[in-house]
């Protein structure tokens, strides 16, 4: 099969798919999102931020093959579970102990670092958006549904905690 096609249509597990379909901007935007989490591994040189991000790549790319594949095919995928749910609460009660309570909202913002996790922040609700959106017309995995919501807690929490270590005050917004 060729790589480069002009059609409107793409193929997922043998069927024809528009382009334009939900399903399609759901895996569209998960692999932006992914993209984007990869710019953010970029900042870190190690440590855990770094770990958590690069775990979450992999879980975005299961997410993305979760949302292509209907539940009604047969063959054994991988798919978002309960686990993976449990693993970004644990990321975040964990991360969370470690700063400051809010009592305000913040700016996005402060490092690079932060700057671009808030970015993944962004881009993660408006795949939760779009995940709503699939599943008003058809079935879908509900976990999927749970880690995104998670996850854009996630990159809060480590847009903040990247703040931290960087000595970076997050900064009030009024």
């Amino acid at each position: 099969m060729k790589i480069f096609q002009d059609k409107e249509e793409t193929s997922l597990y043998g069927r024809r798919t528009r382009k334009d379909s939900v399903r399609i901007g759901v895996i569209g935007t998960l692999d932006e999102l992914n993209s984007f989490v990869g710019l953010a591994v970029s900042g870190f040189d190690g440590g855990e931020i770094r770990q958590i991000l690069k775990e979450v790549q992999r879980d975005l790319f299961v997410a993305g093959a979760d949302v292509a594949t209907p539940l009604d095919i047969a063959e054994k995928r991988q798919r978002i579970i309960h686990d993976d749910v449990k693993r970004l609460e644990d990321y975040i009660s964990r991360l969370e102990s470690e700063l400051e309570p809010l009592n305000r909202f913040i700016l996005p913002g402060g490092s690079r670092e932060a700057a671009v996790l808030h970015i993944c922040r962004t881009i993660c609700r408006r795949a939760e958006r779009s995940i709503v959106a699939l599943k008003a017309h058809e079935e879908l995995n509900n976990y999927v549904f749970v880690y995104i919501n998670r996850l854009s807690d996630l990159f809060f929490v480590l847009a903040r905690a990247a703040n931290k270590r960087k000595g970076v005050e997050d900064e009030k917004w009024l």
